[in-house]
Parts: structure tokens; C-alpha cells; sequence
């Protein structure tokens, strides 16, 4: 069978129904399972905020070393992204989100047992290879095996889940912080990922593997008509997805979910309370995040980056304005509106676009790619951010976040498209 007729033959199959009915009530277990790696995704990128401070004080570093430890897992990510859709491809869905556990795993022991800077930059780079993997596995098999109208929901599970993670991370560092472990409370902090990330691995077996990879696999490589990734007919999808990701991380959001503690330390806070405050705003974020998943079937995609983008520019200069005004509280306030926004909008939105608008033989590449750019200008915001915390105002940095979300909503406006309830074979046209 040539690329093309297998092309027919799952397009013929509608909403795979001719898969889906034989598996019954799997649908639901199936996505939640997969989307597990977008717990430990979470887990991961955040539970680092509870101990950064203590990190750098432990070991009496530089902002620029600080600044390398702090990013080294999304940098990790970058890697991961960028191999992650030839792995997801070549070996498939199922065992790609068995090694991600894996790298998850690994990386969790290693950095409760880290004896020095370079060491834990290691052990965070590890589990960054795990969170760009799962960032592209999960998605795209969760949108290979999901019917058009439910697409957007069950998609939005891996962002919900993402969420879920920040927020258990929270009240994980917030108790173990409480616990007067002196300094080596960082440590178990870190190390208290390995718990879900060995449920995880343990789980991943009991999968179906992606139907539409099963039929898909290795027609491309007979087809002599086939064009690479970066061609003429793939631009738009590529650009769609640069766009999406870009504007995600300009949001600021990472840069209040990773450095959330020392955020409200500006706004005024103890330590203590800035903690809490940190793991309250993950809450928030989960919140927003289920509303999202209850509305971006109902109102669809676009519509969501626009409200999204609208409550967070608005968010960002009120934000702003109360630093100026030396209101701590009310720029807390503030920060908690746009954490709201962005969970409605761009958080529970990203992950299910650049799942759906690349042809399928493209779709795990164009996975790789969306997060690829995703990661690296998250990686990058995060190396810089501890310099723009020591040197610019608060003020300023809201601001400069506010700036992006306006070019951003003019995006949305005016260039991004719809995919509300589109077969994904639909979008090969």
C-alpha cells in the first residue's frame, strides 16, 4: 500500500470509529494515561522553584551559574523536542512515553544525590530530554486516537495534567519546606519526583499503541513524491506552530510558574508566605486550566487565544502599575487574574493546535518542532531572568510581558485560524 491509499484508507475510517468502538470505555483511561507525562512535565519544570534560592545559597553561586542550573532542564527539553518526533516516529508512541518515564525517573534520583552544581545541571538536563519527549509523544497520540469532537477536550488533558503536576509540586515543596530539613531540603524536593515518575513508567505498557501510526508507519519512505518537513506546502503549519509557542513563553508565564516564591518576595511577602502564595497560584492555574478544557470544544481554539490574550495584557500592566504604586497586594492580585487568563487561553490551547494542523506523516515532526521553539525561548527566558529580576524593575518586567501579549492578540486576530471539530485528515488540504 502506497503513502497515499494508506492516506484514504484513515480517512475513510472518519473519526476512527472503526478502531475506537472496539476499544469501548478505553478512550478516556487511554488519554488520561498518556497524559501522566504531562504531570511529570510539570512536576518537573516547576518543582524547582521551591528550592532555587536555597540552591544558590547552598552553594554560593553566581547569577550566571544560578542561571545555568535553573535552565539546564529546559535546555534538556530542546534536545528532547528536537529528537523526540524521529524517536515517536521510528519507534512509536507507546515505547516513546515508556523511556520518557525512564528519563524522568533517572533524572529524580540523580538530583536528590547531586554533590555539586555541574552534577544536578546534569540531572536536571536529563529529565528535560523526558519532558521535550513527552511533550511531543503525548499530544500527538492522544490526538490520534481521539474522535474530532472530542479532540479538543481529551487533547487538553496533557495541559491539564501539566498543571496538575505544577500544582502537587507546589504542596510538595511547601510541606517538605515546613519540615525543617535544613539543607537538605532541596534535595528532597527533587527527589520526591521519582514516586509518580516510576507510576508512570510502570504504566506505560498497558497502552494501545496510535492506530493511525500503525497505519501510517513507513509508507512516507516508498513514497517518491514525498516533500521534507521545511517545504513550501508545510509553511503555514510551521509558522502556525513557531507562532503559538513563541507567544506562550513571551506570555511571562514559566517566568512566574518557575520563579513564582522570589515573584511575591518582590510584591512584598515573607519567604514563608511567598511559598504558599506560589502553590495557591498553581491551584488558580489548574482552575483555569478545566475551564478551558470545558470551552475550547465549544468556542474553539482562536477564540480562547483571544480572551486569553486579552485578560493577560490587561493583567500585565495593572501588575505594572500596582509595583509603581508599591502595592504588593494588589499586584499579587493581579498576577493570580493572569494566571487565569493564561490557562483559559494559550496554557490549555497550545498543545491541542500544534497537534492537529500538520499532515499526518508530518505530525510527530511537527510536534518536535512546536516544542522545540517552545522550550527554547522557555529555556532562554529562564537563564535570563534572574539577571532581569537583579537589574530591572517589577514594573518593567510586566510591562515588557504586557508588550508581547499585545502582538500576540493581533496574531490571533488577524492570522491564526480555526480548528474546531476538523477531521485531522482535513487539514492535509
Amino acid at each position: 500500500m502506497s503513502y497515499a491509499e494508506a492516506k484514504k484508507d484513515i480517512a475513510g475510517c472518519a473519526d476512527l470509529k472503526c478502531v475506537m468502538e472496539a476499544r469501548g470505555g478505553r478512550l478516556l483511561f487511554l488519554s488520561m494515561a498518556a497524559a501522566m507525562g504531562g504531570f511529570l512535565f510539570g512536576y518537573d519544570t516547576a518543582v524547582i522553584n521551591g528550592g532555587e534560592q536555597q540552591i544558590q545559597s547552598v552553594w554560593s553561586l553566581s547569577s550566571f551559574i544560578h542561571g545555568l542550573v535553573m535552565s539546564s532542564a529546559l535546555w534538556g527539553t530542546v534536545i528532547g523536542a528536537v529528537c523526540g518526533g524521529k524517536v515517536c516516529d521510528r519507534i512509536g508512541r507507546k515505547p516513546t512515553l515508556f523511556w520518557v518515564g525512564v528519563l524522568y525517573l533517572v533524572s529524580a534520583v540523580w538530583s536528590a544525590f547531586a554533590f555539586g552544581p555541574q552534577d544536578l545541571m546534569a540531572a536536571r538536563f536529563i529529565g528535560g530530554l523526558g519532558v521535550g519527549a513527552s511533550s511531543i509523544a503525548a499530544p500527538v497520540y492522544i490526538a490520534e486516537i481521539a474522535p474530532p469532537e472530542r479532540r479538543g477536550q481529551l487533547g487538553g488533558l496533557f495541559q491539564f495534567n501539566i498543571v496538575l503536576g505544577m500544582v502537587v509540586s507546589q504542596f510538595v515543596n511547601w510541606g517538605i519546606g515546613s519540615a525543617g530539613l535544613g539543607d537538605a531540603t532541596w534535595r528532597w524536593m527533587l527527589g520526591a519526583e521519582a514516586v509518580p515518575a516510576l507510576a508512570f513508567t510502570l504504566l506505560t505498557p498497558f497502552l494501545d499503541e496510535s492506530p493511525r501510526w500503525l497505519e501510517m508507519r513507513g509508507y512516507e519512505v516508498g513514497d517518491s513524491n514525498s516533500t521534507g518537513f521545511f517545504s513550501r506546502s508545510n509553511l503555514r503549519p510551521v509558522l502556525l506552530a513557531f507562532c503559538v509557542a513563541m507567544f506562550n513563553q513571551l506570555s511571562g508565564i514559566n517566568a512566574m510558574m518557575y520563579f513564582a516564591k522570589r515573584v511575591f518576595e518582590m510584591a512584598g511577602f515573607t519567604p514563608q508566605v511567598a511559598l504558599g502564595t506560589a502553590a495557591g497560584m498553581s491551584i488558580v492555574l489548574g482552575l483555569g486550566t478545566f475551564a478551558g478544557l470545558f470551552l475550547i470544544d465549544r468556542l474553539g481554539r482562536r477564540t480562547l487565544l483571544i480572551i486569553g490574550s486579552i485578560g493577560c495584557i490587561v493583567a500585565h500592566f495593572a501588575a505594572a502599575s500596582a509595583f509603581v504604586f508599591d502595592l504588593g497586594l494588589v499586584a499579587a492580585i493581579c498576577i493570580f487574574q493572569f494566571i487565569v487568563f493564561f490557562a483559559v487561553g494559550q496554557g490549555v490551547v497550545i498543545w491541542v493546535f500544534i497537534s492537529e494542523i500538520f499532515p499526518q506523516k508530518f505530525r510527530a515532526q511537527g510536534q518536535s518542532w512546536g516544542s522545540f521553539t517552545h522550550w527554547s525561548f522557555c529555556a532562554a527566558l529562564t537563564f535570563v531572568f534572574p539577571a532581569m529580576a537583579a537589574s530591572w524593575a517589577p514594573a518593567s518586567i510586566f510591562t515588557f510581558f504586557g508588550v508581547c501579549l499585545c502582538v500576540h492578540l493581533l496574531w490571533a486576530i488577524f492570522i491564526c485560524p480555526e480548528t474546531k471539530g476538523k477531521k485531522l485528515e482535513e487539514f492535509e488540504k
